[in-house]
């Protein structure tokens, strides 16, 4: 195995309360066979006394979030590697739930699972979950792009990893376009029956991307994710942009630091 590799594979197996295990996917559910309960025992906020520079103080199970490997981060100096391509292996499905959780608007996969998969070096990660954030929590020599969507992923054996595509004003998504239409206006769900391919939310140019290794950036700020940051982005209506922003003008974790790790960048 490459000497790049071995890190971030060996990655921590992932059991978060928080974004991206079973557990979590149950209490984001809708009404029948899931009912949305709030996910967070513990309220959190983005700014002021419960803000992302407090998480950790909150409650025991946040730790986490003062951890040594923690996302966000700004992407500089990214150092070339012969990274695997990335392949998605992704299709129309039904979703049934566009949920608002208080903190985003999100869309989760529920058993017997999305059957949409992200290959990387020979590992499948099935996809669970993704959602949005405005403006974009990953930055790229200091600019943020105008809203991101994370797609999150899980392999079979617990390993995690997240695709991060940038938004940018210009020609409206209709994929997007068809969630913001369902998108409940505070906390809770809404019941649909819509027909989503998630490849309509990449870019066309999927061959260059940065990599590295990071956290979920909502308590409890889990580490062991391998990131994956899109370095093309996709087009979405200023409307859209607006859409979200009056729902969540800015739901954006503050940048962690580096602590010595390294960001690698497709060739």
């Amino acid at each position: 195995m490459k000497q790049w590799l071995v890190s971030p594979i060996a990655a921590l197996a992932f059991c978060v309360t928080g974004l991206l295990t079973p557990s979590w996917a149950d209490a984001q559910g809708a009404e029948g066979s899931h009912p949305y309960v709030s996910p967070w025992k513990t309220p959190w906020d983005y700014e002021g006394l419960r803000g992302s520079a407090h998480w950790s103080e909150l409650d025991p199970a946040y730790a986490a979030c003062n951890g040594k490997e923690q996302s966000p981060i700004d992407i500089r100096n990214a150092q070339k590697a012969a990274l695997p391509a990335l392949r998605f292996d992704y299709h129309q499905g039904l979703i049934q739930y566009v949920i608002n959780n208080g903190h985003t608007i999100r869309v989760n996969y529920y058993a017997p699972g999305s059957g949409d998969f992200l290959v990387f070096d020979g590992t499948r990660y099935e996809l669970t979950q993704f959602h949005f954030h405005r403006p974009s929590e990953e930055q790229v020599n200091g600019r943020p792009y105008d809203m991101v969507l994370h797609l999150m992923h899980r392999s079979s054996d617990g390993k995690v990893a997240g695709v991060a595509v940038f938004l940018t004003a210009g020609k409206g998504n209709p994929a997007l376009q068809a969630i913001w239409d369902h998108m409940p206006s505070t906390e809770g769900q809404n019941v649909v029956a819509l027909q989503l391919n998630p490849m309509d939310f990449l870019p066309v140019d999927r061959a260059a991307y940065y990599m590295y290794r990071g956290s979920v950036t909502a308590p409890p700020c889990t580490e062991g994710v391998i990131w994956f940051v899109l370095k093309k982005p996709i087009s979405v209506s200023p409307a859209q942009i607006k859409a979200f922003a009056r729902l969540y003008p800015d739901d954006v974790r503050l940048l962690q630091p580096l602590n010595g790790r390294v960001v690698t960048e497709s060739q």
